[in-house]
C-alpha cells in the first residue's frame, strides 16, 4: 500500500476533533463530524470493537509519521527484536528517523515537508548529505543544514514560521549554526503524538 497523499483534514475529522496529529498537520477542520456522516446524530448507536480500537491507534501512528503499511510493520518487527518495552522502542525508532528529527527541530512544519527537505538534499548528517528520509540516526550524530544560502534561508524561514514548544532534552540545538546533536533516545513524554502504542503492538501481535 502506498503512502497516503489525500486530504489531511479529512483524516483529522476521521480520528476525532480532540485527536492531534502534529506530524501530519496543525490545521483544524471547521467540521466536527467524521467523513461520511451528514450530521452528529448519525454517529450514535455505533460501538467500536476492540479490533477497531487497535486499528485506529495503528492508523494514527501510520499517518502521523507518513509511513506505508509495510514500513510500519518493519519497524514493529525491529522493536520486538530489541530488548526493552516494545511500544517505547517503536516510538524511539520512528523519532530517530531523519525526517522526524528535522520536524522536531522545527526545520519544517510537518513530517511531509521535512521529508521533502531531506529528499532535495538540504540536510546533512555528520557533514554528509543524506537524501533518504527514513535514514536512522544514531547517538552523537550531528544533523545540520547544507552549507549553501538556499538551504539555510529555507530552514531559517521555516524556523521563524514554526512555533516550536521547545527542543527535547535528547537533542542539543545550536541556532547560530543550524546544527543539532543527538544526545540520547527520546522519552515517552517527548513524543508529541497522543496514542496508546501498546495497542499498536497488540494489533500486529498475530502477524
Amino acid at each position: 500500500m502506498s503512502r497516503y497523499r489525500g486530504p489531511r483534514l479529512r483524516l483529522v475529522r476521521r480520528f476525532g476533533k480532540d485527536v492531534i496529529l502534529p506530524g501530519l498537520t496543525t490545521k483544524k477542520s471547521i467540521k466536527e463530524q467524521p467523513p461520511g456522516k451528514a450530521k452528529a446524530s448519525d454517529m450514535g448507536g455505533q460501538k467500536t470493537t476492540e479490533y477497531g480500537i487497535r486499528l485506529n491507534e495503528k492508523q494514527k501512528l501510520k499517518f502521523n509519521y507518513g509511513l506505508t503499511e509495510k514500513q510500519l510493520f518493519r519497524y514493529v518487527k525491529e522493536a520486538r527484536r530489541r530488548q526493552g518495552v516494545t511500544g517505547l522502542i517503536l516510538l524511539q525508532l520512528l523519532e530517530m528517523r531523519l525526517d522526524t528529527l528535522c520536524f522536531t527541530l522545527g526545520f519544517a512544519k510537518s513530517i511531509a515537508q521535512a521529508r521533502q527537505l531531506v529528499n532535495h538534499g538540504h540536510i546533512t548528517v555528520n557533514n554528509k548529505v543524506i537524501s533518504i528520509p527514513s535514514f536512522q540516526c544514531r547517538l552523537n550524530d550531528v544533523i545540520s543544514v547544507k552549507e549553501r544560502s538556499v538551504s539555510k534561508n529555507l530552514v531559517t524561514n521555516n524556523l521563524k514560521a514554526n512555533q516550536r514548544n521547545g527542543i527535547p532534552a535528547n537533542l542539543e540545538f545550536n541556532d547560530a549554526k543550524l546544527e543539532a546533536t543527538v544526545l540520547d533516545y527520546c522519552d515517552r513524554d517527548d513524543v508529541q503524538l497522543q496514542l496508546n502504542e501498546l495497542l499498536v503492538v497488540e494489533y500486529y501481535s498475530r502477524r
